[in-house]
């Protein structure tokens, strides 16, 4: 079987452009990333000019409206993300944190002048966009953040440090959430703008065919255009991230399904007491309960894409899809590594390569817990963090 999806004939619930957005972003990432992606993960590094590429390709923004975005469908976009982390969670974060979060934040709460300047530029891939919420102590309870901007005059004067930022150090423009005394609001800061740096993560354990950076803001002056004027609380963040964590759920998704598929292909040749090991029972169990899991997680994102296009989706329920589908993807890896034996812990094979990744897609955008906490307080109404 060439996709473990075909089990349950899933792929018959997608439209015909459905399928031909995510075969052509398969295609593509198979032609042009995927013979590099490892030797990318062991150094740890992500190439800059595969923004460009990336642009090309449409899938930047790929869900939003005008500026030169595509104007996909939710289903769409997250079919584009399966095919992105099928390959590496890194580049299906550079994606989610370029559109969902840097684009996406703009898109809903800048000005027509903020989106005529950045919109067109971050969707080709020409400019690279990053989005600075966590911080070194906060990262569960933003509303903590010690980030500040203060008026002087006709400006703001910021002043902080954001900590675990995706595409930090590649970034042209960051979206910076500070506290005001209105409250939390978010300012555009343009690299190059005096006070403001970065600085890579580096020795990562995950994540690595991805560029994780601190930002730091020291007497960073702003103009007022700089500020997003419709973003007037915390809430605005918050929304960014939903947009984020949706493609999450349909990313594990291809995580899960690549492991799958390695698993499915190594244990077909590989001969031992003279059979393939797929012959064996306790690997067919190993492959069938996987596939039942990974099923059931294209099921959910499925479900919920269609909230999302009916403007129903709500945050209980991305907490829902975001906690199934990455607690699965990454038990898939693990199991899948199993399979492979020793093999399982080269660079030549992709499980352990996405289960180390997991490992941050498990963290970043909400822990478990916290997903946990927001099904909980759906379920009882009362607010267990708070």
């Amino acid at each position: 079987m060439q996709d473990p999806l075909e089990l349950l004939d899933i792929p018959s619930l997608l439209s015909d452009e459905e399928r031909d957005i995510q075969a052509t972003v398969a295609a593509y990432l198979s032609d042009h990333v995927r013979p590099h992606v490892a030797g990318w993960f062991e150094e740890g590094v992500l190439p800059r000019e595969l923004a460009r590429e990336l642009g090309k390709l449409g899938v930047l923004g790929m869900h939003l409206e005008g500026y030169g975005c595509a104007g996909t469908s939710a289903l769409a976009y997250g079919l584009a993300c399966l095919e992105l982390e099928a390959v590496d969670s890194g580049i299906r974060s550079f994606v989610s944190v370029q559109g969902s979060l840097s684009m996406f934040s703009i898109w809903k709460y800048g000005s027509e002048e903020q989106k005529q300047e950045w919109l067109p530029r971050l969707a080709a891939g020409e400019a690279i966009g990053c989005f600075g919420l966590t911080e070194p102590d906060f990262g569960s309870n933003p509303s903590g953040m010690r980030t500040r901007a203060v008026r002087d005059g006709s400006d703001w004067v910021l002043n902080g440090t954001k900590m675990w930022i995706t595409n930090g150090g590649l970034a042209d423009v960051a979206t910076v959430w500070a506290q005001t005394e209105e409250g939390i609001r978010g300012f555009l800061v343009a690299r190059g703008t005096p006070g403001f740096s970065t600085q890579d993560i580096k020795h990562k354990l995950s994540m690595r065919a991805s560029v994780t950076s601190e930002l730091v803001l020291e007497d960073v002056r702003l103009p007022e255009s700089a500020r997003l004027p419709l973003a007037t609380s915390l809430r605005a963040p918050l929304s960014c991230l939903n947009e984020a964590r949706f493609g999450i759920v349909f990313g594990a998704v291809g995580a899960a399904r690549d492991s799958l598929q390695a698993a499915l292909d190594y244990s077909g040749t590989r001969i031992q007491f003279d059979r393939p090991i797929a012959g064996f029972q306790l690997t067919q169990r190993k492959l069938a309960t996987m596939s039942v899991q990974v099923s059931n997680s294209m099921l959910l994102a499925l479900h919920l894409a269609k909230l999302k296009e009916a403007g129903t989706l709500k945050p209980e329920q991305i907490s829902m899809g975001k906690y199934n589908n990455v607690e699965a993807a990454i038990a898939i890896a693990r199991e899948s590594r199993t399979i492979l034996g020793a093999n399982g812990i080269s660079l030549e094979y992709s499980p352990l390569r996405h289960a180390n990744n997991l490992e941050s897609v498990l963290t970043y955008e909400g822990t478990s817990d916290i997903h946990l906490l927001s099904i909980g307080h759906a379920l009882t109404g009362i607010a267990a963090f708070r």
